[in-house]
């Protein structure tokens, strides 16, 4: 890979594949796999990600919301498409662009088939979502009934799968929890299938779950971030590729005397004579304001230089005393050498918040 004059996010897709072969050996070969796409792909292009993933033969995808779904089906993507959080003002156009609303209240279900039978549609597929834990959307066991009875008065719509999301399938301290909400997913799946008299597709493993609980992987898994090459281990980590790496360039070097400021709310006073490299990335570009102040750090010819003052909207400045370099020396933020997850947990954040955090205004360059 070249080096950088300017500010780029380069993904290598040449990774996704390795990050999606690797998990897919951990599957049977009858389970399916939905790849998670939601949020530009974790930060990276969702639609330059999705037209690579269908090369690698998945069988799903998902988004969050009505308009990344809208985003995929523009730029040609025709596999199945589940909407995660649809929201009712959408219906009709879901329907328009043939993706597949979670359905997880029955407020939802009601309007969905409102929706669906005003457009005339038959079977037209949904996905029920069940609340083993998590707490945050999803029927609970109590309500089967009442969705089976409102299904019936319908011929609208079909459900294509059950599901739900486990809540800490990566922390084996949480095992007991998680363990009990497989079970109550089984038993919640059972129950909603004898009253429908089929069975869709089941699916609740998330990365972690699909690493952690293979008795959980039923008919489908939902990857995510493990496509991105993050694993929630570090020793799967070892056996994943982050896909994404951050550069930027060395704008100008200053020389801060003794006693001078640096930045905004001269944040940084120097406690002896100090270089200092300024970069062309700021809060805008996804470099929350909680770094700086020696919290965060990027790498310059292999070293580490700590972010000095406060972050910028469109800079930062790094400390650059003992680093020698030059101005447009190429910088890493973060990259397959310089983990995403160790520069967020220098501000006790995740590697998904820092990954969906890099502005669109970032140029994306990829790599095959």
């Amino acid at each position: 890979m070249s080096k950088s004059q300017e500010t780029i996010l380069e993904i290598d897709l040449s990774a996704l594949k390795h990050n999606v072969t690797f998990i897919k050996s951990k599957l049977k070969s009858n389970t399916n796999f939905l790849a998670v796409v939601k949020a530009y792909a974790y930060g990276s292009d969702a639609t330059e990600v999705a037209k690579h993933l269908e090369t690698l033969d998945v069988d799903y995808f998902a988004v969050a919301y009505t308009s990344e779904g809208i985003a995929l089906r523009d730029a040609g993507i025709e596999k199945p498409i589940l909407v995660l959080h649809p929201l009712p003002e959408n219906f009709k156009v879901i329907i328009e662009r043939c993706l597949e609303p979670s359905i997880y209240s029955q407020r939802v279900l009601d309007k969905f088939i409102a929706v669906a039978e005003k457009q005339k549609q038959a079977d037209y597929p949904i996905h029920i979502k069940f609340n083993t834990g998590l707490n945050r959307l999803g029927f609970t066991d109590v309500e089967i009934e009442t969705v089976l009875k409102t299904l019936e008065t319908t011929k609208a719509i079909k459900v294509k799968s059950l599901f739900s999301h486990l809540a800490a399938s990566e922390d084996e301290n949480e095992k007991e929890f998680t363990l009990n909400q497989i079970e109550d997913f089984k038993s919640i799946s059972q129950k909603t299938m004898d009253g429908l008299g089929y069975q869709p597709i089941l699916h609740q493993c998330n990365t972690s779950g699909i690493l952690n609980y293979p008795e959980a992987h039923l008919d489908m898994v939902r990857c995510g971030i493990g496509m991105y090459g993050f694993g929630n281990d570090p020793e799967i980590n070892k056996k994943l590729k982050p896909i994404a790496t951050l550069k930027t360039s060395i704008s100008q070097i200053h020389t801060i005397k003794k006693g001078d400021s640096l930045g905004y709310n001269r944040a940084f006073i120097a406690k002896e004579n100090t270089k200092t490299a300024t970069l062309p990335i700021g809060h805008a570009d996804g470099i929350n304001r909680l770094f700086g102040n020696g919290k965060g750090f990027v790498f310059i010819n292999g070293e580490k230089a700590p972010i000095a003052g406060n972050v910028c909207m469109d800079m930062i400045m790094v400390d650059v005393t003992n680093i020698p370099c030059k101005e447009g020396d190429e910088v890493i933020v973060f990259g397959p050498e310089h983990s995403a997850e160790d520069l967020a947990a220098s501000i006790n954040s995740i590697s998904y918040e820092l990954l969906t955090s890099v502005s669109q205004r970032v140029k994306r360059v990829f790599h095959r």
